[in-house]
């Protein structure tokens, strides 16, 4: 728990990053051997691309440092709960564990809206955990669209 708690934090930092260039404070880091090798955060605007999300963006990135598409032992740090795509991605690149943060009802995958990482059927099966800092994580996302209805 102590170490989720450590390396959220270190997701924090990242989505307060996208909240000073007005993008959804979302953000992510991976760790694999007690080691961040990735970090992203949301860039869909700064970007123009639906899918730069902050968890495909520290996939990516992950990749190109293991040169090689499975992150087998990596687990995943992100400030909100993966979508559907994020979800997928997390499948497809086989890794082992992902640590949210906040829920979300509106679009969650691993448990609020559907849980794709117990849907029978895949060859990969993420294990999880929920809720790590989430009132941290849950408050930057409140306050930036708060911010944003006040710019409106």
């Amino acid at each position: 728990m102590l170490n989720d708690e450590k390396w959220m934090k270190q997701a924090i930092k990242q989505a307060k990053m996208a909240a000073t260039k007005d993008e959804v404070p979302i953000g992510c880091v991976i760790v694999k051997d007690d080691k961040i090798i990735a970090r992203a955060y949301n860039k869909r605007e700064m970007n123009q691309q639906s899918i730069a999300h902050a968890e495909i963006l520290a996939i990516q990135k992950a990749c190109k440092k293991l040169k090689t598409w499975r992150l087998e032992g990596c687990t995943l740090y992100v400030t909100l709960e993966p979508c559907p795509m994020c979800a997928g991605a997390i499948i497809q690149s086989r890794i082992e564990h992902v640590v949210y943060g906040a829920y979300d009802p509106k679009g969650g995958c691993v448990g609020s809206c559907t849980n794709l990482f117990e849907a029978k059927g895949f060859n990969h099966y993420p294990s999880y955990t929920s809720g790590i800092l989430e009132e941290e994580c849950s408050s930057l996302l409140k306050e930036f669209f708060k911010q944003k209805r006040k710019k409106a």
